[in-house]
């Protein structure tokens, strides 16, 4: 950004701040242009929103409120429009697009909303609206009874929120970069990755690493919701070594195993000829952090990209004890700051 004073360009600086929202005050990390010559701060939409997220993001996660991506994904598994879920919810007509698009919802709607995720609590509160006319009451409630009898199964909901999250509670927060953690979408990073790079299964976990915490440090929430941890070779997703099996199992990529003259066995991705790169589900902005990662590190050895990683300041101070990594580390990425 240039300066309106004087013309140059100017650099872009971050410092330790606090923002008030709702009468209550998060500490982020605030992100501006200083102007050299005049000492005067500058900052622009992008910034803007990047520092307000911080806060929004603090505070959704402090009172439970769903994101902008839960929101919405409610509202699509019901095959609804914004209008109709407002409607049913007793929100005014707007209220539920506005809550997609990044309005924070109120502690109340907030409840009401997460009620919503739950298809049998849903059903209840479609039966006690007037939303649907007597002609489409069969349609829907059927697609409700189906979506019951999925949430019901083990295999359904039990073992992508074991291989995302552990045996912990899970939800969206600053270890998963305030996304609801999404093996799906993980699954197809993990099939771009291949198809582009054939990786190591090493290399690959950086490459996650990268893919996640560059779209957080551009936007203040991960791609995919996964946890990272540090351990010796570096950042790697949460559970790593599962998900792979789960991606080869499920023919997402095919995993060679090659054994070394020194006695180790390395793992090969290579793509499966049955599955290609799903780009529906990432937005323009996500498909750019995804080429951007696999243009830097394309020609990198895994050797390089372990040492690349050591420098991180992600890995540097949790490596200790190997600890999970918050995603606040991405706003001091050594390689891409």
């Amino acid at each position: 950004m240039k300066s309106p004073i004087t013309g140059k360009e100017m650099k872009m600086m971050q410092k330790k701040d606090k923002i008030d929202f709702r009468k209550e005050s998060f500490e982020i990390l605030f992100h501006y242009y200083l102007c050299e010559d005049s000492n005067e701060v500058f900052t622009d939409a992008t910034l803007d929103t990047l520092n307000l997220n911080q806060a929004y993001n603090q505070y959704r996660e402090k009172y439970k409120i769903p994101f902008p991506d839960d929101i919405k994904d409610i509202r699509m598994k019901y095959g609804l429009s914004a209008a109709k879920m407002a409607d049913i919810l007793g929100f005014g007509t707007n209220v539920y697009r506005q809550y997609e698009a990044g309005e924070v919802p109120n502690v109340s709607n907030a409840r009401l909303i997460e009620l919503a995720k739950d298809p049998e609590e849903f059903k209840k509160l479609t039966l006690l609206s007037s939303t649907f006319k007597e002609k489409e009451h069969a349609g829907f409630f059927k697609n409700l009874d189906r979506l019951i009898k999925e949430e019901q199964s083990f295999a359904d909901t039990a073992l992508p929120h074991y291989l995302m999250h552990g045996v912990g509670p899970g939800g969206p927060g600053i270890y998963t970069g305030y996304r609801t953690p999404n093996l799906r979408k993980l699954m197809e990073m993990i099939i771009f990755f291949t198809v582009h790079i054939q990786p190591w299964k090493t290399k690959m976990n950086k490459l996650l690493f990268y893919a996640d915490f560059l779209h957080f440090k551009k936007t203040c929430f991960s791609m995919s919701g996964a946890e990272y941890v540090a351990i010796h070779l570096g950042p790697v997703p949460q559970n790593f070594n599962s998900i792979f099996e789960y991606a080869a199992i499920h023919s997402k990529i095919d995993i060679t195993y090659r054994e070394f003259s020194n006695g180790g066995v390395g793992e090969s991705f290579s793509p499966n000829k049955d599955t290609s790169f799903n780009a529906g589900l990432f937005e323009e902005a996500e498909l750019d952090v995804l080429k951007i990662v696999a243009d830097t590190f394309k020609e990198s050895s895994t050797r390089e990209m372990i040492d690349i990683s050591h420098e991180e300041p992600a890995w540097l101070e949790n490596i200790g004890e190997m600890k999970k990594i918050k995603y606040d580390y991405a706003f001091r990425l050594k390689h891409f700051g």
